[in-house]
């Protein structure tokens, strides 16, 4: 990158990186990565130019928009377009980064009062997926897998001094009423040691 930067805001947008912030200057604010030309170069001026706004350890793009979810009250969006930036609130509840992902380009997040939950950005409103009936979990993934969203979760183990990783597919289905979601059996993926911490969901498919 042309600037060094620590946990910016990052999004891919167009077959392009973006990266926001981060960085203690504000000489480049904003920088893309052409991954077709192999190239770095300035991207348009964040609207925001408080370095806070884009320090997040959650990023997801959609709507050629970036999203910052960095606190439980609110999170930030920069238009690779303009740099126009918006605030929208969220949810005051405990939510782990690994806990968001984005599926048709809709904005999904787990929270660990409320459960999953759906971005609608026409009414700018947090919705509940429903017909869901997950564990309660404070350190669980969550990730696209062929239209469907895999819901990754830990929980104490038969095994001393470990626990277990479960998986269960969901399905979604959106109405006029909301999104529906139809959970598929779970199942066991792997055992883990007692102080696993999840650090990244990736969803590897095709």
């Amino acid at each position: 990158m042309q600037v060094e930067r620590l946990s910016a805001t990052v999004g891919l947008v167009g077959g392009k990186i973006y990266v926001i912030g981060g960085n203690r200057g504000e000489e480049i604010l904003a920088e893309v990565f052409d991954l077709k030309t192999q190239t770095w170069e300035a991207a348009p001026i964040p609207k925001a130019k408080d370095r806070n706004e884009w320090f997040t350890h959650a990023s997801v793009s959609l709507d050629r928009k970036v999203y910052a979810l960095n606190s439980r009250e609110y999170m930030n969006s920069y238009d690779t377009r303009d740099g126009s930036y918006q605030r929208y609130t969220i949810p005051e509840d405990n939510w782990w980064k690994t806990g968001k992902c984005v599926i048709d380009n809709v904005l999904f997040v787990y929270f660990l009062r409320f459960g999953l939950m759906w971005y609608d950005s026409e009414l700018m409103l947090w919705r509940v997926v429903y017909g869901l009936d997950l564990d309660k979990a404070r350190c669980i993934g969550i990730g696209e897998y062929y239209g469907k969203l895999a819901f990754i979760w830990g929980k104490p183990s038969n095994v001393s001094e470990s626990k277990e990783i479960w998986c269960r597919m969901i399905g979604l289905l959106r109405s006029e009423v909301g999104i529906h979601g139809t959970e598929e059996p779970s199942q066991l993926l792997r055992i883990v040691p007692n102080n696993y911490s999840l650090r990244h969901c990736l969803s590897l498919s095709g």
